[in-house]
């Protein structure tokens, strides 16, 4: 979601350095954009490099959220050639979903707030289920899609996204949002971004 729909790393990276740093945690960026696309309660304990009590997690992560979902208003744009892609999937009659290790809120804000909820058959988070590169929430989509995990595209942006994907055995498009093309070469197509996509590379995938 984040990275693949609209580019919010810099939201993300600015409420988690302000998180951090008001708790007298040094924030690496680099160590960040490695992890980037992991559930919070992955993600925390490698950011400061220790493991964390899981209460202490979740005020953080609360706060931290909070954070990001209110400085979204007038921030978020779609990623060039998402929307083309929304409608020509929504034409063809494919069924899409959001499945994002980002909590349900986030969600639910940055799709309202895109103005994209329309071409959504399913907004799917993890909930208890692990996280990525952890395939469950990819699978968890397929079945609420009704449709075979091989039969599925993903796209994607983070390291652990594609290597989900790849443990769902479900193809993968890859865009370069985040991550450059060689951190990404698991993923059947990399492209820089969605206006890049042609429709015969994705009917490759079949």
């Amino acid at each position: 979601m984040d990275g693949v729909l609209s580019d919010t790393s810099q939201l993300h990276f600015q409420t988690w350095e302000h998180i951090l740093i008001e708790q007298g945690i040094p924030f690496d960026r680099k160590k960040f954009h490695h992890i980037y696309g992991l559930k919070n309660y992955d993600l925390l304990p490698l950011l400061v490099g220790k493991p964390l009590d899981p209460l202490y997690i979740k005020r953080i992560s609360d706060r931290k959220e909070l954070a990001f979902r209110q400085a979204l208003p007038g921030h978020l744009q779609l990623l060039p050639g998402v929307l083309d892609w929304l409608r020509r999937f929504k034409s063809w009659g494919w069924r899409q979903a959001v499945a994002s290790s980002a909590p349900p809120d986030n969600v639910e804000a940055l799709v309202d707030e895109l103005g994209i909820r329309e071409y959504f058959d399913a907004l799917v988070t993890p909930g208890d289920l692990p996280g990525k590169p952890n395939p469950a929430v990819f699978l968890k989509a397929s079945r609420q899609l009704e449709i075979p995990a091989r039969a599925c595209i993903v796209i994607e942006d983070s390291i652990p996204g594609v290597e989900a994907a790849r443990s769902a055995d479900m193809h993968c498009i890859a865009v370069t949002t985040t991550n450059p093309p060689d951190a990404l070469t698991q993923a059947d197509i990399v492209v820089e971004t969605m206006v890049q996509l042609t429709i015969q590379q994705v009917e490759s995938l079949y």
